[in-house]
């Protein structure tokens, strides 16, 4: 009975975010952030899984900018799994270079390339890949496969924050709120569009005054 009237409670308070979340205008947070979209680089990659994957796993504690150019380089001489497989390490490295921890990362896309004939399009699936955690899983789903998923990095754990949608102090923790108070209809074009506005405004400070301005805080 106490595990039946705990999981009703949490049903409801979810119900209850879902308002709340509604009654900040959700829909005109999303309306206002597709007018100021401007293209996030790696979304190139979108409709190649292969791609989407090796670029997204390159892309950890780098910048997209950095990123892009390291992953026309190295698609240049391996466009697909089978070519990538042959590369040495060495070769890797030297293409991707100079993406963060550039080494780890070429020593994770040989062991892939060697794992797999194909991108697997289960998120259980593709986080048993080296170098590919939870947020790479998500944004491999939405990007290439359109399945719905909410990844979350550094910008939309901060927009959200500032929204109120949420208060949390991870993006781990960002991403099961996320879960539990926005419609599945918005899911998929999420990331792309908070990266978007991220990028943009990357101070808190100008952040805070582009929100203000289109009366979202």
């Amino acid at each position: 009975m106490v595990r039946k009237l705990q999981k009703q409670f949490v049903k409801f308070v979810a119900q209850q975010c879902s308002k709340l979340v509604e009654s900040k205008k959700l829909s005109r947070v999303f309306r206002t952030f597709r007018k100021h979209y401007l293209l996030v680089p790696l979304e190139v990659f979108g409709d190649d899984p292969y791609k989407t994957l090796v670029a997204t796993i390159m892309s950890a504690r780098t910048n997209d900018d950095t990123t892009l150019a390291a992953s026309l380089r190295l698609f240049k001489l391996a466009p697909n799994l089978k070519s990538l497989k042959q590369l040495n390490g060495s070769t890797i490295q030297r293409l991707i270079y100079p993406v963060g921890f550039y080494k780890t990362k070429a020593k994770h896309l040989k062991q892939l390339a060697s794992m797999i004939t194909k991108v697997p399009n289960t998120r259980e699936e593709l986080m048993k890949l080296p170098g590919v955690g939870r947020k790479t899983a998500n944004l491999v789903l939405n990007r290439a496969f359109g399945i719905p998923a909410i990844a979350v990095d550094i910008h939309v754990h901060r927009i959200t924050n500032l929204l109120g949608w949420v208060k949390t102090k991870t993006p781990e923790s960002t991403e099961q709120e996320l879960i539990k108070i926005i419609p599945k209809k918005y899911w998929p074009e999420m990331n792309k569009l908070f990266v978007s506005i991220g990028r943009q405004f990357t101070t808190h400070r100008r952040l805070v005054e582009f929100l203000t301005k289109e009366k979202l805080i």
